[in-house]
């Protein structure tokens, strides 16, 4: 259990000491996830260092900063924000606190969110619930494409004297996204109506994209009891899943245990990886081709 009140009063005292170090990091901005440090960084050139704050390996949904990655986003000029992933859901309100001063942007910011409580592509296999919208924005080409317009026009918002700079940058990026949506369409699309299994529902964005179904072994944030893991397993056999998608935070003995059940391949994916394109065209070549 998270001792949000202890460890923000903590931080607050940290940030408070640190006040008088924040010249000299105007170049410094803060990201929440790896996908997102590639966009920015992809943008920003040179301009400034981009800093995310949860390490490789870490679930965003339930990571808890020290004191020193606090310190850090503290001398941040800006944030970028994906939008609520559990991170920012337990963190934000104390980071805007202590930091009144710095500019937060949602990259959220004009996409079409899926609402979990909502039936959608996962539904039946008992949805894992973050909040009130599913915050794995980036699993989609398209809305990648929006993310980058935002991280453009934060850039451009803080630094408009090399507007030309970033939007250069961003036409460049918009390229390489489009390119990579254009071999997801060509992997996915003949895959529509077909289910995979995950672990952690990370991909639900995809799985709306090309209309494939998403079952989840997470249950509401929890491991599955033995009637839940039964019930997959039949929803599983019923869409003929043919994939088991592991993500490396994630214990993966019940994705296991599936994949010897239903026959499945059970493979294990980033979808936290830094670069993006190549873990997007890792995953739909895992479902068109099984490796």
């Amino acid at each position: 259990m998270r001792q949000l009140i202890f460890y923000t009063f903590c931080i607050a005292l940290l940030l408070t000491a640190c006040q008088g170090k924040r010249e000299g990091n105007e170049r410094l901005i803060s990201v929440t996830i790896e996908p997102e440090r590639y966009i920015a960084e992809q943008i920003a050139g040179e301009f400034y260092q981009i800093n995310c704050v949860i390490p490789d390996g870490q679930s965003p949904e339930t990571y808890d900063p020290t004191p020193q990655e606090m310190i850090l986003i503290g001398k941040s000029k800006a944030y970028l924000r994906i939008g609520d992933i559990g991170f920012e859901q337990a963190w934000m309100k104390a980071i805007k606190e202590q930091n009144p001063s710095m500019q937060i942007f949602d990259l959220s910011k004009g996409i079409h969110l899926i609402a979990t409580q909502e039936p959608n592509e996962h539904a039946e296999a008992h949805a894992h619930h973050h909040g009130p919208t599913d915050p794995h924005i980036w699993t989609s080409a398209q809305n990648m494409k929006i993310i980058a317009r935002n991280a453009a026009e934060a850039f451009i918002t803080l630094d408009p004297e090399n507007k030309n700079h970033y939007e250069e940058n961003y036409t460049r990026l918009i390229t390489q996204i489009e390119r990579t949506k254009q071999e997801l369409d060509n992997l996915l699309i003949p895959l529509k109506g077909q289910a995979f299994i995950i672990y952690h529902p990370a991909l639900t964005y995809l799985a709306r994209d090309y209309q494939l179904k998403q079952l989840c072994i997470e249950m509401d944030g929890k491991e599955p009891s033995p009637a839940q893991l039964k019930t997959l397993v039949e929803t599983a056999r019923k869409y003929q899943a043919t994939t088991v998608f592991v993500q490396q935070e994630f214990d993966q003995k019940n994705a296991e245990l599936i994949a010897k059940e239903t026959g499945c391949r059970l493979i294990q994916i980033n979808p936290l990886e830094y670069d993006w394109a190549k873990s997007m065209i890792r995953i739909a070549k895992s479902l068109a081709h099984g490796k």
